[in-house]
């Protein structure tokens, strides 16, 4: 069984997802963290080899969404894992609160302005997703609204595989104790302090009905198009084994291959073996 039937999200035949259901310490797939380590080593070749290919083919791209809670492991993904291909065919975005030019236009208008361009992998550093689970959570639009911006989401997921846009979708799931533990570890240490914010706090009091949030959003998004993984994410060393893993596996489906050439080969070995 591959990776991604293993942590990909079960939704009922109710409609129901049950975030709650995924143990955030599970590792499926890998027995423990040494081993975690020595395969991610391992993968670099392969995942960097793959992108390659993608970037060289330059027909298609792969989009890598990131959304999970504050601490939850998003830039720690990017750098333990994005960092292993090739920085020329990458890009990233992240999305914090919008402007106010943002606001006043469909709240997927600044998201459409970041889609990875043919030959590239696209990172999502949050997405378009803080638009429905904020303001769900937050009770700041009504549930038509929420409804009316999931559907909409699905519409541009569509697009986009149609487009030749590939999409990854990865949920990294954090317990709220390990979520605690992560945010004193940054008071503690000069080299973190500046990650955290007080705004952290007052949304961790929301917890509950943030959790709540991110079930009726993967249940009405998860697609055969775009389907969710739930990455369990107190183990950053699974979290990022695990991210690496999907990746290979999907660039592998992907199948990108080298262009071939449009020129004389032959006539040009002639023309570089005169000129020597």
């Amino acid at each position: 069984m591959s990776l991604q039937q293993k942590v990909r999200a079960s939704v009922g035949a109710d409609g129901v997802f049950n975030l709650a259901a995924h143990d955030t310490a599970d590792t499926p797939g890998v027995d423990g963290k040494d081993q975690a380590k020595q395969e991610l080593a391992d993968m670099a070749d392969e995942l960097f080899d793959l992108h390659e290919k993608l970037f060289a083919e330059d027909e298609r791209a792969l989009l890598l969404v990131l959304q999970g809670t504050d601490a939850s492991g998003k830039n720690g993904t990017i750098k333990h894992v994005v960092r292993l291909v090739n920085p020329a065919g990458v890009s990233i975005a992240s999305f914090v609160e919008p402007t106010e030019e943002e606001r006043a236009h469909h709240f997927l208008w600044r998201i459409r302005k970041q889609v990875p361009r043919a030959g590239r992998l696209g990172v999502f550093d949050r997405s378009h997703y803080e638009d429905v689970l904020v303001p769900a959570a937050e009770g700041t639009l009504s549930a038509a609204e929420i409804d009316q911006r999931l559907e909409d989401i699905n519409h541009f997921e569509h697009e986009l595989t149609e487009s030749g846009v590939t999409v990854l979708k990865c949920l990294l799931h954090i317990s709220y104790d390990e979520q605690r533990d992560r945010f004193l570890r940054r008071l503690r240490r000069d080299d973190k302090r500046w990650k955290f914010s007080e705004a952290d706090l007052e949304t961790r009091q929301h917890w509950d009905q943030y959790q709540a949030a991110y079930g009726q959003t993967v249940a009405a998004t998860h697609t055969d198009h775009a389907p969710w993984h739930v990455i369990p994410s107190d183990h950053k060393w699974y979290r990022n084994w695990a991210v690496a893993s999907l990746l290979i596996e999907t660039l592998t489906e992907m199948d990108p291959r080298y262009p071939e050439p449009d020129f004389d080969l032959e006539a040009l070995r002639q023309r570089l073996g005169h000129d020597a």
